[in-house]
């Protein structure tokens, strides 16, 4: 398995987020169908609060597809050994210390011993017009929409400090996606990969997603109701 920057190579990505409480059964056969066409660049579960367990879904993945299956954790109960790699998430945009370093320290034992890739992101959650379930379970503010240099100076540190990505993160069914602006400011400002995910719903979003800088955009909700517009997603990649 190549590693995680080396699958991407340079190009614009897509990523799918499964949440295992919405995707299972039928309804990830359904998504899995999609790929038979055109296939996205990875595959992110996990989700705020799971009731489904994590491991499962990873396997059926990893048994139904070629894609790389990485771990997007919302705490330290959803890591899976069958995963290829996880986005090891720091919330660099709250001050809530369990998800800036707390869950990580609990974590760090187990995914050394899994040997899985680990990918330390610098999350960052924007404010998209209502309250987000990962606001809520994180107890932190998301960055106010329009507050573009609050973004980027949190872009920067989270660059400083070490991360290997940015994640701008608008939550799953957001209003509004992470703003044009913003997005071209922070990457003017970092030199390192940038994610957007949220309230990406056509492909006309995703194209502006991508004309201002983003590397690889995610997208979960729409495709839940949508999967059969996934291509017309994955050709914009370039």
């Amino acid at each position: 398995m190549a590693g995680y920057f080396n699958i991407l190579d340079g190009r614009k990505g897509l990523a799918v987020l499964v949440d295992p409480d919405k995707q299972e059964g039928d309804s990830l056969d359904v998504l899995l169908q999609q790929f038979s066409q055109s296939a996205p660049d990875i595959l992110l579960v996990g989700g705020s609060l799971l009731f489904q367990p994590i491991h499962e879904t990873i396997v059926y993945l990893k048994s139904h597809s070629d894609v790389p299956v990485y771990l997007f954790p919302g705490d330290v109960t959803q890591l899976s050994d069958a995963a290829d790699g996880i986005f090891f998430l720091s919330l660099i945009s709250g001050r809530n210390p369990d998800f800036l370093i707390g869950n990580h320290v609990v974590a760090a034992p187990h995914l050394k011993n899994s040997g899985i890739e680990v990918i330390p992101t610098g999350y960052m959650l924007i404010e998209n017009g209502h309250s987000t379930s990962v606001e809520y379970i994180s107890n932190t503010n998301p960055i106010p929409f329009g507050k573009t240099d609050i973004a980027v100076a949190t872009a920067l540190a989270g660059e400083m400090l070490g991360m290997k990505q940015i994640y701008l993160e608008a939550g799953s069914g957001a209003a509004k996606s992470v703003g044009i602006d913003m997005i071209k400011a922070i990457r003017e400002a970092i030199s390192l990969p940038l994610i957007v995910g949220g309230g990406i719903r056509t492909p006309e979003d995703a194209e502006r997603a991508y004309d201002a800088g983003a590397d690889m955009i995610v997208i979960g909700s729409h495709f839940e109701e949508f999967p059969e517009q996934m291509k017309s997603f994955l050709d914009l990649r370039r």
